[in-house]
């Protein structure tokens, strides 16, 4: 894990806040067993997407993660599936603002057994048009997509400060920074605007 991004999201915590400040997503292909990855992070500071979407033991592996995430306090939330998402308890993260299939919101007070975090709504967004969508669709965190060039997409061009920071100020969503963001690049992003961060290597 990468102390540099780690002290900054504990710089960047404010008490009693409900949403994490380090996400950690995983990747079939980069983290294909994230299970330790989660082990390490930090108590009550941090979630996970679980996305693995070709991983045909992705209910197991979902299964494991929220009970890794009960007992350290992570938030929890799954990419894409409303129905695994309800039987594990947690919450759900969107892809570009759009529920899949003909998913609703689901309800806020009931059925998230893994905390006062727990049923929280994420979204993924590459563009303003995405991040405002996000937030009709209610989402809590919008993760603002490549902030920096990644390995998770090699050769895509990078938003880079100045455009991502743009998108936020246009979309006026509660902003999350994803995409080869670590220790060094986060300080790039201004902290009035850079709420969280997504990683995987940097938080593997």
């Amino acid at each position: 894990m990468d102390r540099k991004l780690l002290a900054w999201g504990h710089t960047t915590h404010r008490r009693g806040a409900r949403l994490p400040v380090l996400w950690l997503f995983t990747d079939f292909a980069r983290l294909p067993d994230p299970r330790a990855a989660v082990t390490r992070l930090p108590r009550g500071l941090a979630g996970v997407v679980l996305r693995h979407d070709a991983d045909p033991a992705r209910a197991r592996l979902g299964r494991d993660l929220a009970r890794i995430c009960r007992g350290r306090r992570l938030a929890l939330v799954v990419a894409g599936d409303v129905r695994l998402a309800a039987a594990l308890g947690a919450g759900v993260h969107l892809r570009d603002g759009r529920w899949p299939g003909r998913a609703r919101p689901m309800g806020r007070t009931r059925g998230y057994p893994i905390g006062p975090r727990a049923g929280l709504i994420t979204s993924s967004a590459h563009d303003a048009a995405a991040a405002r969508r996000a937030r009709r669709a209610g989402a809590d965190m919008v993760f603002l997509s490549p902030a920096f060039p990644t390995a998770s997409h090699p050769g895509a061009p990078a938003l880079g400060p100045i455009r991502w920071t743009a998108m936020v100020r246009a979309s006026s969503a509660a902003a999350a920074a994803l995409g080869g963001v670590d220790g060094g690049s986060i300080r790039r992003l201004p902290r009035r605007y850079c709420q969280a961060i997504g990683a995987i290597g940097a938080l593997a």
